[in-house]
């Protein structure tokens, strides 16, 4: 196969010989490397071998800075500017896609960020915590550092800071501003039947059905990604749990 596996490959596909096409194929993608890549891709379109020719795609976006430096590369240029273009628009796909994920990868943490919050805020209305309890009762203050949430502690700052700031009325507070935005996000969440604890949360519904013809489609957008968020996150920590619980009983037996 060293020696003779492209001799092979072109004449198991001219006689069609597919056992021998298909070992030809996967003995080749092993030989793989920068300098012979390209040979290898015109090989595989010749050929028609579509999975030699994703790795050699593949191979070419991951080490392109090294592929361009070959002579094998150079002399595409020269004389085939269509596969060149072709391999330039893949180029261009795969780090569109690449990029895409990323983006995709930041805003789904937003999101989950944003969801874990709207918790917080429910437990520290609901129950109270550290510094800041329901309107109703006084914070136990002989609580130590709260364990359930990470952000429990900058959101109860944020609070404590909500209620006494005297730029908020005017709107000159950046951080009244994101407290805003959270008790608006709550609010276009929360589905308690009755009363909630959270601050502003009835009038910020009564608000919204006024405004419902008008209403923002990028927050309501907004509030749909962040209650998959959650239901993702519900559903993987439930999971995670029946795991353990299956460990626990296989370690039991």
């Amino acid at each position: 196969m060293e020696k003779y596996g492209i001799h092979l490959l072109v004449l198991s596909h001219v006689f069609s010989v597919p056992a021998l096409k298909r070992t030809c194929t996967t003995e080749l993608a092993k030989q793989l490397t920068v300098e012979n890549v390209v040979d290898m891709l015109h090989l595989a379109r010749l050929c028609d071998v579509p999975s030699l020719n994703v790795k050699c795609m593949n191979m070419i976006s991951k080490d392109f800075k090294d592929v361009e430096k070959t002579e094998a590369w150079k002399f595409l240029q020269d004389h085939d500017p269509v596969l060149e273009l072709d391999l330039l628009q893949f180029l261009n796909e795969a780090e569109s896609r690449e990029n895409r994920r990323i983006r995709n990868r930041k805003d789904q943490s937003l999101y989950l960020q944003l969801s874990e919050a709207m918790e917080c805020l429910q437990h520290i209305c609901t129950e109270g915590c550290t510094n800041v309890g329901p309107c109703d009762q006084e914070p136990n203050k002989n609580k130590g550092p709260c364990k359930r949430f990470s952000t429990c502690r900058s959101l109860q700052l944020l609070i404590r800071h909500f209620a006494t700031c005297e730029k908020r009325v005017r709107g000159g507070c950046s951080n009244c501003k994101r407290m805003w935005q959270l008790l608006r996000l709550h609010s276009s969440i929360c589905d308690q039947p009755g009363p909630c604890k959270v601050p502003l949360c009835r009038q910020f519904k009564l608000r919204m059905q006024a405004e419902r013809k008008g209403h923002d489609k990028r927050w309501r957008l907004l509030v749909r990604k962040v209650v998959s968020a959650k239901a993702i996150s519900t559903l993987s920590k439930r999971m995670r749990g029946e795991d353990l619980d299956d460990e626990w009983m296989r370690a039991a037996k």
